[in-house]
């Protein structure tokens, strides 16, 4: 029988190590929330796929919208030979995007390929170079994905030069002590100093930073940008790959602070495990690119878009908005407990929105002194007793929960009671001898 070891290795010959090691487990069957590796090992999933498995694992609407497909086309190039899911999809992401205006939208296939083409969309319906992000975000790693990112290492050390005319200011963080205040000041600061606001074709932003540690932006915050987008003619481009299709309580992150996006990037939760991505946004700007600037030869391929509509679906008819809330709520109450006692000093901070959920490790609950040490041996013990975490954070401190929003309460509880023994036992190991 081959083994996870078996395979390791192989991987070790044949894959470059660029391509991280998380876990040297093999997956050969996955159901709901749950997965089995090639051993026959049972893991209750914490991870999603990156927030992609909302709809969990393999759902059965999912999988047989895709099977109906596989029998009539799998490719053509919508571009030469279009076919109607490709519509249906971006009338139904028209319809639910967030804004009163009319909207167009353009499918692709990665959450970074949606960066670029956004990026391209707003040059050319602005006639301005120049873009706007934040430290510590994540929006891919093509060049202009990965120059937007604010993260150094692993993203961007090496990879230089990166795209001109990209600047970055604080996002801001409550618990490193970073206001919305803040974050407006400096941007205040930037427009003032380095780059007049007249040459910024848009403002790029998660609502939720997803590698940055899971830190929720402030309504404010949000409002104030929107603001600024308004005053100075500037696209406000918000990255929803991760935040979108239920995960934070509601359809998309930005529907709690109130607001609208001239254009928005999705993807992950759209496919339920197929490549699926998207960029909506105003009829107006989508329209400023000639024919011919954006395409893809897979680009909303067949059996992509038919998953996407059966998700769409699923989202809706099971109530995963509202399901979302639920899980969030159960997350946060149990590891707000936990902190809380002084059994996990460790716990520096619980943080998220919905079911997009984290906690931040740390020494004696001192935000200075992050923990990655801990978070590395957590998320290796916790997947030794059946549970898979991921980790996150500009100081790698940082644990998120993405659970699919369809696990049943029962499992949820039984990988909270793994996820609470594991840290016990990686905080064991880390006591000085």
């Amino acid at each position: 029988m081959t083994t996870n070891a078996d395979l390791t290795e192989r991987r070790i010959a044949a894959i470059p190590s660029a391509l991280s090691r998380h876990l040297d487990v093999f997956i050969a069957r996955a159901e709901n929330a749950e997965l089995w590796d090639i051993e026959g090992n049972r893991y209750i999933d914490f991870a999603s796929g990156i927030a992609v498995t909302n709809t969990g694992h393999r759902h059965p609407k999912v999988i047989e919208r895709v099977r109906r497909q596989l029998d009539c086309v799998t490719h053509t190039s919508f571009q030469t030979t279009p076919y109607a899911d490709y519509v249906t999809v971006c009338e139904r992401l028209n319809d639910l995007v967030p804004g009163d205006f009319p909207k167009k939208t353009y499918l692709v296939s990665t959450g970074a390929e949606a960066i670029e083409n956004a990026v391209k969309i707003a040059r050319a319906a602005t006639g301005r170079q120049a873009f706007v992000a934040f430290g510590g975000a994540f929006h891919g790693r093509t060049l202009m994905a990965t120059t937007l990112t604010g993260k150094s290492v692993p993203y961007k050390h090496g990879f230089g030069p990166l795209v001109p005319d990209v600047w970055h200011v604080p996002y801001p963080v409550a618990y490193r002590g970073l206001s919305s205040a803040d974050a407006l000041a400096a941007l205040e600061t930037l427009f003032r100093t380095e780059l007049h606001p007249s040459r910024v074709a848009g403002i790029v932003v998660e609502p939720v930073q997803g590698e940055g540690g899971f830190n929720p932006a402030p309504a404010d915050f949000l409002q104030a940008l929107r603001r600024i987008c308004d005053e100075h003619g500037i696209l406000l481009i918000v990255d929803e790959i991760q935040t979108g299709f239920a995960r934070t309580g509601r359809m998309f992150a930005i529907e709690h602070a109130g607001i609208a996006a001239d254009l928005m990037t999705l993807a992950k939760g759209l496919g339920g495990g197929f490549p699926i991505a998207a960029v909506t946004g105003r009829a107006d700007v989508m329209e400023k690119v000639p024919p011919g600037g954006i395409g893809g030869t897979f680009a909303g391929n067949p059996l992509s878009c038919a998953a996407a509509l059966a998700v769409l679906d699923v989202i809706a008819e099971e109530k995963l908005v509202e399901r979302a809330a639920v899980i969030g709520e159960r997350l946060s109450a149990t590891l707000g407990q936990w902190q809380r006692s002084n059994a996990f000093a460790c716990i520096g901070d619980v943080r998220g929105l919905g079911s997009m959920v984290a906690f931040e490790l740390v020494h004696d609950r001192d935000p200075g002194r992050p923990w990655p040490e801990l978070t590395k041996r957590l998320t290796q013990i916790a997947a030794g007793r059946g549970l898979v975490l991921l980790s996150c954070g500009v100081y790698g401190n940082v644990i998120r929960v993405l659970a699919p929003l369809t696990i049943s309460d029962a499992l949820l509880d039984e990988g909270l009671s793994v996820l609470r023994q594991s840290l016990e036992a990686a905080l064991k190991e880390m006591e000085p001898v």
